[in-house]
Formats: C-alpha cells, sequence, structure tokens
C-alpha cells in the first residue's frame, strides 16, 4: 500500500521520459484533493519541499513555513522525537525499506495533530549514499482518538470485569465466614444452660451482625460502577482494617484459643480500597488459624517495619507449614491446595486471591515456610503507597 502511494507522488517530481504533462497534472490533483501532504528531501542542501497540503495539515498557510527541515523536526512532540529520528536514520541507513513513523506536530493553534508520515528513497550517489527522498503526511489525529477511546472503553470493561472477578471471591470467603459465626452462635445458644450464656451468645450476634453489615458496605465500593479504579484512591488505616478483620474472625479465634498479637502503627495508612485490604488480612489470619496442628495452640504475629523503600507487614504463625520445595511455585495459583494441610474444605483460591489483590494496591507478597515450624507472608507497599499519616497529610477515610 505505501509503495502505490509513492508511485504517483514520484512522477509528481522526476517524470519519466514517457510522462507527459497531463498526467502530471493528474496526480498532482488527485493527491492534492486527498489531503495528503507530500515532502521531498534533497541531502545536498538538507532542504526540504513540504506541499501546501502539508503545511494547511498544520493550520500554515503555504509561505508561512520555509525549506528547512527543522521547519517539521522543531515541531515534532518532544516525547515522540527520539522515536522520529530513529526510524529515520534507520531508513537512511539501509536497515528498512520503507520510513514510516507516527507522531504529534504542533500546530499553528498551539494543538498538536497526529501526523502519519512515511518516505523512501528514490535517489542514491555512486557509493549508494541518499540523495533524495519523496514522503508524505497523513493526518490520523481522527484514527488516534478512536483509538484511545478505544483503549479506554477496554480499561473500564477490564476493571470492571476485575471487580466482578474480586467481587464474587470475597463474597465466597468473607461473607461465608459471616454465615458460619452465626451458625456457630446460635449452636452455642441453643446449648447454653444459664441466661448470662445467653446474653453474651447474643451480644456476639450483634458483634457478627456489625462486622457482615461493614463488610457488605465495603463490597458494594468494589462493585460500584461510580468507583474509579476499584476505588484505590481511598487512604485506609491498616490497624482499624486488622482489628475489624479479627473480629470478623472472633469466633474462630475464641473456639481454637487463638493468640494474636499485632505491632502496627495506629497511623500507618495505605492508598487503596478497604474492601480489598480486608480480603487480604481475612484470608491470611483465617489461614493461620486453620492451618495448625489439632494439639498447639494457634499464634499469629502482625507486625510492620519500615524499610528504606516503603513499608512491609508480615504475618506469622506457628502452623503446620508449606513444602516450598515442593509448591513454592504452586502457592499462589489458582486452585492449588497442597496435600500437608488435608482440609477438604481447601479450595485453592485464597492465596490466588490475596496475591491479585496485594498487587492491585502497588504491592508485593511474598512467603516463607517450613513443615511443622510455621508460615510467614509478608507484604510489602512503596511508599507512595504506604505511609505514616502526619500535618502534611491530613485527608484519609477511616473504615
Amino acid at each position: 500500500m505505501v509503495k502505490s502511494i509513492f508511485s504517483p507522488i514520484r512522477n509528481l517530481f522526476k517524470r519519466t521520459s514517457n510522462s507527459t504533462e497531463s498526467d502530471s497534472l493528474k496526480w498532482q490533483f488527485a493527491v492534492e484533493n486527498s489531503k495528503i501532504g507530500v515532502w521531498d528531501w534533497d541531502a545536498k542542501t538538507n532542504k526540504v519541499f513540504y506541499s501546501a497540503e502539508s503545511k494547511n495539515i498544520l493550520g500554515y498557510e503555504d509561505n508561512e513555513i520555509g525549506s528547512n527541515a527543522d521547519e517539521w523536526n522543531n515541531r515534532v512532540h518532544p516525547e515522540d522525537r527520539d522515536a522520529y529520528h530513529y526510524d529515520f536514520q534507520k531508513h537512511l541507513s539501509g536497515e528498512i525499506e520503507i520510513y514510516k513513523n507516527e507522531h504529534r506536530v504542533l500546530c499553528k493553534d498551539g494543538t498538536y495533530r497526529w501526523i502519519l508520515d512515511q518516505g523512501k528513497i528514490v535517489s542514491k550517489d555512486k557509493i549508494g549514499k541518499p540523495l533524495r527522498i519523496i514522503g508524505t503526511h497523513i493526518d490520523i489525529t481522527k484514527r488516534k482518538e478512536d483509538e484511545m477511546l478505544l483503549n479506554e472503553n477496554f480499561n473500564v470493561i477490564t476493571s470492571q470485569n476485575k471487580r466482578l472477578y474480586n467481587f464474587t471471591h470475597i463474597v465466597s470467603h468473607n461473607l461465608r465466614t459471616h454465615i458460619g459465626n452465626f451458625k456457630n452462635v446460635l449452636e452455642f445458644h441453643d446449648s447454653a444452660k444459664t441466661q448470662e450464656e445467653k446474653d453474651e451468645m447474643f451480644n456476639y450476634l450483634k458483634t457478627i451482625s456489625s462486622a457482615l453489615t461493614t463488610t457488605i458496605s465495603n463490597l458494594s465500593d468494589v462493585i460500584s460502577v461510580n468507583s474509579e479504579y476499584n476505588d484505590l484512591t481511598n487512604n485506609v488505616n491498616i490497624s482499624n482494617v486488622i482489628v475489624d478483620s479479627l473480629d470478623n474472625l472472633s469466633i474462630d479465634i475464641a473456639s481454637k484459643e487463638a493468640i494474636i498479637n499485632t505491632d502496627i502503627p495506629s497511623n500507618l495508612f495505605l492508598t487503596g480500597n478497604s474492601a480489598y485490604l480486608e480480603s487480604i488480612f481475612h484470608n491470611l489470619i483465617s489461614n493461620a488459624i486453620k492451618y495448625v496442628d489439632a494439639s498447639v495452640t494457634p499464634k499469629v504475629n502482625i507486625k510492620s517495619t519500615e524499610k528504606n523503600e516503603g513499608f512491609e507487614i508480615s504475618i506469622t504463625d506457628n502452623g503446620i507449614g508449606i513444602d516450598l520445595n515442593k509448591y513454592k511455585d504452586q502457592v499462589f495459583g489458582m486452585y492449588n491446595t497442597f496435600h500437608e494441610s488435608n482440609r477438604e474444605d481447601s479450595e485453592g483460591i485464597g492465596l490466588y486471591l490475596t496475591k491479585i489483590q496485594v498487587e492491585d494496591l502497588g504491592g508485593q507478597i511474598t512467603i516463607e515456610s517450613e513443615l511443622n515450624i510455621g508460615t510467614t507472608f509478608k507484604l510489602f507497599f512503596p511508599k507512595e503507597k504506604a505511609f505514616l499519616l502526619n500535618k502534611k497529610k491530613e485527608s484519609f477515610k477511616k473504615l
């Protein structure tokens, strides 16, 4: 297609012995009415002929742009110049047969328009050095705008699909815990022998109900169409999220008499989505309580450490551990379970979902584990995401 453009253009500037003035006028008329700009570079003088159409694309009259190569070069957008010069040099050196580059050019009115710039060497000297290149300028601004709109729509759809995916699995994990808590408390209530025990179970029901309301509220943010990029712009108190996660797991903690130690600054915040953060801690803490030998009292230590580049939050347990020699590459995979756990309720979703959510929040997750010793998950968030609230950061959202 490129060659078909250059063939008629060549006739405008260099007639063959069989060409006629009428043929040349036909080609000139066709090019002018197609709104395709033409340029003709003379290597000896470093002068460039720019057709009136090339100048009109930028909003200039024919007499307002000269024949210096910099008339065009200096108007190329700074972000596009390197690729523009690189592609042109590749053609001059013979690496590519046709020069082709898309770049933005500054117009007379101060705006930029996208130009498809193409060219080809049409004559060389005796040693093969280019003497002349003829090319075209085509305004592709509309196409570029359509592409950007398409990409924006694609990103919106991708974001919504990710929200739906996360929403589905958060519901599966988090709400199932609330339902299990309701069931356990009601069973305890039915078996209670004194009014005091029944009142205690009723208070537990109030706590679970409140936690369920909070979870549903957070989940609505995840799924909301108006929630820009999964609500990843809120500043969320990490300590509060951990407290809420522990409240949601209070029945499991109490039934197993688990010991939970936390060492998280009360002013440590993360810019992100509270529902994602709650889901992350819920999954990691519940796993730490769940996967422990029946004869062992579960112990979970949660602490944060400030690094040069950001903050690391570790969740360490004394559980059954994972054989990383066998499963290191599978730990965060979907539907992967580990035989050592021997749990029928292991679905292989939790750690996969957790990794996705940590990365969506701009962080990283790693694991250290030994069989029959325990496991440590480390969450790292850079300082542009995690920070200690001070006077400079007065705007934040509490859970």
